[in-house]
């Protein structure tokens, strides 16, 4: 089973690359199952309906969020009509969504797809760790194909769930710095790992947002408000490889596109 997981997809720089690239991308890679990390894709922070529905339309069967999955009060009765937008799992109990999602490739092959959020450097949550035991005790039996989107600032806490679910999950793979790490590899048990895919949308930025602003506002630390850039657009990704009957990886790389 091929699975292809998007980066944080930022504004509509990041929206236009998924539109113009990914069904072609699907197609020459014969990817099964398409995920994207879609917290920013609203000018950079939060997502809208309409947005979500514009990223299924473009061939991502999933959608994870992070810290910004509340930024846009419009998402908040989306949720319960839309299971395969989620929320980190963590989020105290009667935060609108659920932190996980169970779907069929387009071969019938089952999987599931589970969101966390650290809380190192963040917002206080509840506890990632027992949140995806709990989640993976509420998947069915026969649900090998697992992946999970751990959203969190540290790199310590990213890696350390990696180690916490090696042989439990086909994959844990980092998002919300937006920048690219080269620690991509299988742990032992078969768990597919990397620390942060990386971000889709403008790299002629800070984290996608236009380098002026970002700079002012470390010079002075006056409030400003932040644009999404426009320079160099990318689409950062990583493949997974998994054994259907088994669940365990098989390979995970790295890949960017760029908009030609």
């Amino acid at each position: 089973m091929k699975i292809l997981f998007i980066g944080d997809i930022v504004g509509s720089p990041g929206r236009k690359i998924v539109h113009d690239r990914l069904a072609d991308i699907l197609l020459q890679r014969k990817i099964d199952v398409c995920i994207a990390n879609g917290e920013n894709s609203a000018s950079g922070f939060g997502i809208t309906p309409r947005l979500a529905e514009e990223l299924f339309s473009s061939g991502v069967e999933v959608i994870t969020g992070g810290n910004h999955v509340w930024d846009r009060r419009e998402i908040l009765d989306f949720f319960p009509h839309e299971p395969r937008l989620l929320r980190p799992a963590n989020f105290p109990e009667g935060s609108p969504g659920k932190g996980s999602y169970v779907g069929h490739s387009k071969d019938g092959v089952g999987y599931a797809v589970m969101n966390l959020q650290g809380r190192t450097f963040m917002i206080a949550l509840d506890d990632p760790f027992r949140a995806a035991e709990r989640e993976l005790a509420k998947l069915p039996s026969d649900i090998k194909v697992i992946i999970v989107d751990m959203h969190a600032e540290a790199t310590s806490e990213k890696q350390a769930m990696g180690w916490y679910l090696a042989g439990k999950v086909s994959a844990v793979l980092g998002t919300h710095t937006h920048v690219a790490t080269a620690d991509q590899r299988v742990l032992p048990g078969g768990t597919a790992y990397i620390t942060d895919v990386g971000m889709t949308g403008p790299h002629d930025s800070v984290i996608g947002m236009d380098k002026q602003g970002v700079l002012q506002r470390f010079l002075d630390q006056m409030p400003a408000k932040f644009a999404v850039a426009e320079g160099d657009i990318q689409m950062n990704t990583v493949q997974i490889e998994v054994d259907e009957t088994t669940g365990r990886a098989v390979s995970i790389e790295r890949a960017a596109f760029r908009i030609d």
